[in-house]
């Protein structure tokens, strides 16, 4: 089974670039997931007959958004984190407006696994939504997925906004303590591998060089001068079901690029 996510940077724009059907041709993905599509209901007609598919628009227009289309119809679907989460986790409106609110996490459950897609807040310029992503969503998004966990594994993917490693970003040094690769941020993303989710990505690439994302400027891309952001984590019971992973940089439409893996099962 392959799964593929992608942060499409607006679907609309994808579709009048013309790329998302060439590359759904192209990959065949068995489950997609979008992340920042940017589109309420009825904004965007997508046509692909043979998906499901399955939205979480924001409440604001043209911001945000996740999606799943799936070639399987999942056993059941489910918009954002649940409401005692939010309430734990003290989940409420900041400068920037009610994360709740923005369509950021999509679960699709089937057969075997549960399938959440997510697209974390960014931490911004001047990193004033830190304390939202250090005490409030990770620890809950966390605490979501290890709920899930209870009843069978996940597989979650999505934009997390963040690098892990110094690997994961072609200029780690400049870059250190700036938004995606802060201290807050990359504990974040390391309370997920403590907890035993495992990156797909680094069961089959070591070292740098495989990003996702790419600023629009000074030929970031060509030279590929970018960031890992976008990732695939499995629960531990699916580690020996994972079979391939990897990043697809030659696909464009994007600022950021699809990635994929592939499962036994």
């Amino acid at each position: 089974m392959k799964l593929y996510s992608w942060n499409v940077n607006g679907i609309r724009a994808v579709l009048r670039k013309e790329a998302l059907k060439p590359f759904i041709e192209a990959e065949q993905p068995d489950i997609l997931c979008l992340q920042e599509t940017k589109a309420q209901p009825g904004e965007a007609v997508v046509d692909l007959p043979e998906y499901h598919e399955y939205w979480n628009s924001a409440d604001k227009k043209g911001y945000s958004g996740t999606a799943i289309f799936s070639k399987f119809e999942p056993l059941s679907t489910s918009h954002g984190l649940p409401a005692d989460l939010q309430t734990k986790y003290d989940m409420t409106a900041d400068g920037y407006g009610d994360p709740n609110t923005e369509g950021r996490v999509l679960t699709a459950e089937y057969e075997h696994f549960y399938v959440v897609t997510v697209y974390t807040p960014n931490a911004k310029d001047d990193l004033s939504r830190i304390p939202l992503r250090h005490d409030h969503w990770d620890p809950a998004f966390l605490e979501y997925c290890q709920r899930l966990e209870k009843t069978k594994p996940v597989v979650f993917c999505g934009d997390l906004n963040v690098a892990h490693t110094e690997l994961d970003l072609a200029r780690p040094k400049p870059n250190a303590g700036k938004k995606g690769f802060t201290t807050e941020e990359r504990a974040g993303f390391q309370a997920f591998i403590d907890a035993g989710f495992v990156d797909t990505l680094r069961m089959f690439k070591e070292g740098n060089g495989f990003y996702t994302w790419w600023s629009n400027f000074g030929g970031a891309r060509g030279n590929n001068v970018g960031w890992r952001i976008d990732y695939f984590l499995v629960s531990a019971a699916l580690r020996d079901k994972v079979v391939a992973a990897d990043i697809h940089p030659a696909v464009m439409g994007s600022d950021h690029c699809p990635i994929s893996v592939t499962l036994d099962i």
